[in-house]
Formats: structure tokens, sequence, C-alpha cells
């Protein structure tokens, strides 16, 4: 039988910072709440948590290296909103924000957690960020949560 490794939603002294895009305000203020709301539901003291806002999206993965590499974190938690407009910018952003949040990742070997809302319009989002179809703030939090744990498993091995 093969040894099955996952992570618990127990997040015990886990220490998180969060990079939050200033872009699309009224819904990351929202994806934040849902974040934060996670954070303090699975044991996180948010007396210990960092939140650090960022002008927008493309931002984000610079911010996250930065604070990933002060060793301060056990986890980061990336939010955004990129809403699709009339031209092709929507696409360079998200590819930017995504793209390198995964290399922050990589290359920090730390959980950097893409929680950017990438939509076709605002009522989409604002659905996603407490509305009809949840919020992806909460559900990045969780998934912080569970991998931190998942990766503390793999370095006790």
């Amino acid at each position: 039988m093969p040894e099955i490794l996952t992570g618990s939603h127990d997040a015990g002294d886990a220490r998180f910072g969060v990079v939050v895009s200033r872009f699309n305000e009224p819904v990351t203020e929202r994806l934040l709440a849902g974040a934060l709301e996670a954070l303090e539901a699975h044991g996180v003291d948010l007396d210990q948590t960092t939140v650090a806002w960022c002008p927008g999206a493309v931002e984000i993965p610079l911010v996250a290296r930065k604070l990933a590499g002060t060793g301060s974190y056990d986890a980061i938690i990336c939010i955004g909103a990129v809403i699709r407009g009339e031209t092709p910018h929507f696409d360079a952003v998200c590819h930017a924000a995504s793209d390198g949040t995964a290399r922050t990742a990589l290359d920090m070997g730390l959980p950097i957690i893409f929680g950017v809302l990438t939509t076709d319009t605002a009522e989409q989002a604002l659905a996603r960020s407490g509305g009809k179809k949840g919020n992806k703030g909460t559900d990045a939090a969780v998934a912080a949560i569970e991998m931190v744990n998942l990766l503390r498993k793999i370095e006790r091995q």
C-alpha cells in the first residue's frame, strides 16, 4: 500500500503573507475579507499575518517574492481581480500574474497561492468574491493552509 500524504486544514503556528491588488478594489477587498476570515477560522492569529497592497495584478509576483524572501512566512496568498476589457491587455496581465506567481513559488520553494480572479465581467468577479459562486479568497486561504501542512509532512520524511 502506498504512503499517501495530504495536508490538513489546521493552521497551527503557520504565518501567512497576503498580497492584494488595489486594481478592482471593490472585488479584491471582498476576496481579502474571505481570506482573512478563513485564516482566522482555521486557527491563524491575524496579528501574525501581513497584508501588502500593491497597485495591480502584474505587481503581485514581485511583492510575493519579496515577502517570501524575508523567511517570515510559511505561505503567501496572492489576491487580485483581472476583468476582461476591450483590448488584449487582459491576456497580458493574466499571463504576467499567473506565470510570475508560479515562478515565484518554484523559485522560493514556498506555497504562493494564486487567488487572482480572471473573469470576463465585473458580475462574474463579484459572484466569485462572496456572491453566488462563493469567495475564491476563502478558497485561496484554505489552499495555503493545506499546502503548508503538506510540505511540512514531506520535509519530515
